[in-house]
């Protein structure tokens, strides 16, 4: 059981490398923003595509195992719990900080932002 577990920690954190690596790239592109359920309920294309990125990863490692993902549920898709393992996505967390490119909590004002 170990081993499994390893396993599944070690392909954990090579996929959320892949994912930093999306998420720093798109930190120098124009950052499409949309809104999910209300005007402060932000999604960009990465928070979509790292989303996508761990699901496929995972699935093709792991076949058995099921995902929650926050942009996949906030499009329609539903969470249905099993007694198979599950990953709970949320691709990036703090979206706002991402689109305004506030990548460090020190200072806590980012840059460009009238104080």
């Amino acid at each position: 059981m170990a081993d499994i577990l390893q396993n599944v920690m070690d392909h954990a954190v090579a996929v959320a490398r892949k994912a930093g690596e999306v998420v720093r790239e798109a930190l120098s592109d124009d950052r499409k923003v949309m809104t999910k359920s209300s005007a402060v309920d932000l999604v960009t294309q990465t928070d979509q595509k790292v989303e996508h990125l761990i699901i496929q990863s995972v699935k093709e490692k792991f076949p058995q195992h099921r995902f929650i993902g926050e942009e996949s549920v906030a499009a329609g898709e539903p969470s249905i719990l099993t007694d198979n393992p599950t990953w709970i996505i949320d691709p990036i967390d703090g979206t706002t900080n991402f689109v305004h490119a506030c990548v460090y909590f020190i200072p806590l004002i980012c840059p460009g932002t009238a104080v």
